[in-house]
């Protein structure tokens, strides 16, 4: 049996690469596992040595104290790996696959599951419906930010790539698969966009950037991006996208310079529940800054997609009501507009395949919009410090040594 080493949450803002389990075809104690998942046995798993794990917003959310997150969880829902090892119900897995792993853990045999609902799968965590690797409140499964990782319902979940060498020289845009390109794609269909949308897209971090890459790929005319940090801000340029500093004023104004009017077909919160003021507000914590930048800015009758994570409890909230989920959204302006809202998470499988023939065929190239750094997994804690100022990055993990080596 091999060692296996991940990155573990210690505490609010510390992170640290330790000697963890191997991996077992059973869901063993452990901190935030849900009770009625000890001793789980997964005959229909699979091991995976990881090949890219990725470091996401959402893992930064827990790691700065702003979730309930227990200390001692293994991070890391964004995988991709090669199958080291198959459960005795598997049957059209095998040893040696090269595979994308979807963040959403999905059994494939509830009602949700057969409609594409793989977000709220019924059968993967008892506390609620979804679940996810290494994150909080999600079932307890163990996360993917290690060398070596548990996937249950292989022959559901896993998505394999056609060819390894070919997978294996553009890793670096198959890797955004497992998530954030998904997000941002399905932000961005939820919106409605479409040929000759005018989009706004809130954030410009890895999420933000997936999205306005997948507004182009989807027709856009015209992807604008609002965030504080001039330089993710400078990475959406790099791939044609308009974009304004919210922080130097009303989101609707700077619109009205760029396009001559105030309002976008539609909208894409890339940013959720840590989201901030605008203009003079800029510096402050304002959970629903964005849903309602996002009204003010889509025309009537349009919609908003929110990829964008919200939690029903946030200790580092700047009120009692946002600690638990309750924020001051301008719901009646919505109303007014008819807007559409689709919020949750995303259903990974939804589009992955899709996705990957487009990486595959060279129709987008993810990696380079999102700004894809490699680095060791024992450099992780500096990676999570690094993205936590503001880089414009995307930091891609390699815990065994395969991306080096190509």
């Amino acid at each position: 049996m091999s060692s296996n080493r991940g990155v573990v949450y210690k505490g609010p803002g510390e992170v640290e690469v330790t000697d963890i389990a191997y991996p077992e075809f059973e869901l063993k104690d452990g901190p935030g596992v849900a009770p009625d998942n000890v001793g789980r046995k997964v005959p229909h798993g699979a091991i995976l040595e990881v090949v890219a794990t990725n470091i996401c917003g959402s893992d930064q959310h827990m790691v700065r104290g702003r979730t309930t997150a227990p200390p001692g969880l293994v991070l890391g829902h964004e995988i991709t790996g090669k199958v080291v090892e198959t459960g005795p119900d598997t049957e059209f897995v095998s040893e040696g696959d090269l595979v994308s792993v979807p963040f959403n853990i999905s059994c494939g045999r509830c009602r949700n599951c057969k409609a594409q609902r793989t977000e709220i799968c019924l059968n993967v965590n008892p506390d609620r419906p979804g679940s996810a690797y290494g994150y909080v409140d999600m079932g307890g499964w163990v996360g993917g930010q290690a060398k070596y990782v548990l996937v249950p319902y292989a022959d559901w979940n896993l998505l394999k790539f056609p060819d390894r060498d070919q997978a294996m020289e553009k890793m670096l845009d198959l890797t955004m698969l497992s998530d954030i390109f998904p997000t941002g794609y399905h932000g961005c269909v939820t919106a409605g966009v479409g040929v000759g949308s005018t989009v706004y897209i809130a954030g410009a971090g890895p999420v933000g950037l997936a999205a306005a890459v997948s507004a182009q790929l989807l027709g856009a005319a015209v992807v604008i991006v609002g965030d504080l940090n001039a330089d993710r801000l400078a990475q959406a340029r790099s791939f044609g996208c308009e974009t304004i500093d919210i922080s130097q004023g009303d989101p609707t104004e700077l619109i009205d310079d760029l396009l001559g009017m105030p309002v976008v077909d539609c909208a894409v919160d890339a940013v959720g529940f840590e989201a901030h003021g605008t203009g003079a507000q800029a510096e402050h914590a304002a959970p629903a800054s964005v849903l309602n930048t996002a009204m003010d800015v889509t025309r009537a009758g349009g919609s908003i997609g929110i990829p964008g994570l919200y939690v029903t409890g946030d200790p580092g909230a700047p009120d009692e009501a946002a600690k638990e989920g309750s924020l001051s959204i301008r719901f009646g302006l919505g109303w007014a507009k008819s807007h559409a809202f689709f919020t949750g998470q995303t259903p990974a499988m939804k589009y992955h395949r899709e996705l990957m023939m487009a990486i595959l065929h060279d129709r987008v190239k993810i990696a380079d919009a999102v700004n894809a750094i490699v680095i060791p997994l024992e450099e992780a804690p500096e990676g999570y410090r690094s993205f936590d100022r503001g880089a414009a990055s995307k930091y891609v993990l390699d815990p065994n040594g395969h991306l080096a080596a190509g």
